[in-house]
């Protein structure tokens, strides 16, 4: 399968990509030469390839979800620009 100009054209409007018309031959060039790329995997014999589900065989790797205190509350307070004993203040939002 190849393409020509005018396809190029159409791909490039659609991807929003411009390049000037001394770049147009080479873009064709190149865009033909993955097209045939892409034509010869579709040669290739996979029915002996089992379907690709998940790129790993590991499922749910993750670590224990164990609740811990980081920073006390008093820490978490320390660097407020303004505190009201036990909460931040802020401004008022609603009026």
């Amino acid at each position: 399968m190849s393409t020509d100009l005018n396809t190029l054209r159409q791909l490039a409007h659609l991807a929003r990509l411009e390049f000037d018309e001394s770049n147009e031959q080479q873009m064709l060039t190149d865009l033909n030469k993955i097209l045939a790329w892409v034509e010869q995997l579709g040669n290739l014999d996979t029915s002996t390839v089992e379907p690709l589900v998940h790129l790993s065989h590991e499922i749910n790797v993750l670590r224990p979800d164990e609740p811990q205190n980081s920073i006390s509350h008093a820490e978490g307070l320390q660097n407020a620009p303004r505190k009201d004993s036990d909460y931040f203040r802020v401004p008022k939002v609603l009026e």
